[in-house]
């Protein structure tokens, strides 16, 4: 039996609390939802919160039923109060790193910044770092240091406030109430596309770096490495496996049954279907920009494409970029490319038709 996360919780609870309050209104902030969504990590073996309690009278009894221990750090004038129950929870947290080696999980209840050299310790010292924050109050530079960054405001069990764009997100048309899979959790819609360019892209830097199969498992673990904040209930899923249904659904990837129960191996299609038709379109505008004016440069080349298909992106089949979209055009036999020097650029002309076999002499 593989051994589950062992999990160290530390809330810097004035910056967590005054900030879920004044992003949901008058509504309580709700410690229950943090210790589910860790419940569903692994076991959280300590729990503390660090500030001044005689300002936090009911939460200190709701942290109390959840068995949190309470860090008092006295009042004091000015900054110097902030800086002393930041001080201590770093120093807690650091001290625990070397104190218990069996804890491999840390995670800061916070959206300060002044806690991103802590983040970068702790991972120093070989510990995944989750941070928990108010989306509207953390700062833009904590949640790409963690590990996995979860919002408050979008756990399940948190009372959305009324509607509104996230911040650094944009809005897409929602998804209709019947397809709603999500209940009482604000879902931040997303466009279906930049949801299999994520994926894709992913996928395929995978099956270039690795010799095995991708699983899902790793696949999620790679993603949230490129974005901390990623989560699939923004999309409108329950769960990873959900989400990787759906876009196989489309034809964007192929599941197979992996390893280990709910952990399936993703691929791309065997056969090429979309990206077959894409090669198609870019031999198709290489051949009529060659016959009009003569071999086109790359640059340019994918307006060109744009205007016989709008909605053409590269990165849909899992390509970092346009130029390695041509190259593997190139490959297949489609185009051919050379570079031109003069013009520090490629230029692109549609390939020779394959030789017609000969017989073999009897």
């Amino acid at each position: 039996m593989q051994d589950e996360e062992r999990i160290a919780l530390f809330l810097d609870y004035e910056n967590l609390a005054i900030g879920a309050r004044e992003a949901l209104g008058s509504r309580p902030f709700d410690f229950k939802p943090i210790a589910d969504a860790l419940a569903e990590r692994g076991r959280v073996v300590v729990r503390r919160a660090y500030a001044d309690w005689s300002s936090f009278d009911e939460d200190r009894r709701m942290l109390t039923r959840h068995q949190v221990e309470l860090i008092e750090i006295p009042q004091r004038m000015g900054a110097s109060r902030k800086n002393a129950a930041d001080i201590k929870m770093a120093v807690d947290a650091v001290e625990l790193s070397f104190e218990r080696d069996y804890i491999t999980t840390f995670v800061l209840g916070t959206g300060d910044s002044d806690f991103t050299p802590l983040v970068h310790k702790l991972r120093e010292r070989n510990r995944r770092v989750i941070g928990i924050g108010v989306e509207a109050s953390t700062s833009a530079l904590l949640p790409p240091a963690c590990d996995e960054f979860l919002f408050y405001e979008q756990l399940e069990g948190v009372e959305p406030a009324k509607p509104r764009a996230a911040r650094g997100r944009r809005r897409a048309t929602a998804r209709p109430a019947e397809d709603a899979v999500v209940e009482n959790v604000e879902v931040i819609a997303v466009e279906d596309a930049d949801l299999g360019v994520l994926l894709t892209q992913t996928l395929a830097g995978l099956e270039r770096s690795t010799n095995g199969p991708v699983l899902a498992s790793s696949l999620k673990r790679t993603i949230l490495r490129k974005d901390p904040t990623f989560n699939e209930a923004n999309y409108g899923f329950r769960g990873f496996g959900e989400l990787l249904r759906h876009v196989a659904d489309g034809g964007v990837v192929e599941l197979n049954e992996g390893s280990a129960p709910g952990d399936p191996e993703v691929r791309f299609p065997a056969h090429g279907g979309d990206q077959d038709a894409a090669f198609a379109l870019l031999r198709e505008a290489v051949e009529r920009l060659a016959a009009a004016t003569g071999p086109p440069h790359l640059s340019g080349l994918k307006t060109e494409l744009r205007k016989r298909q709008p909605d053409f992106s590269e990165k849909h089949f899992g390509y970092g970029g346009f130029l390695q979209f041509c190259k593997a055009a190139r490959a297949r036999g489609v185009v051919e490319m050379d570079f031109d020097a003069d013009a520090d650029d490629y230029l692109l002309r549609p390939a020779a038709p394959a030789p017609e076999p000969t017989s073999a002499a009897r």
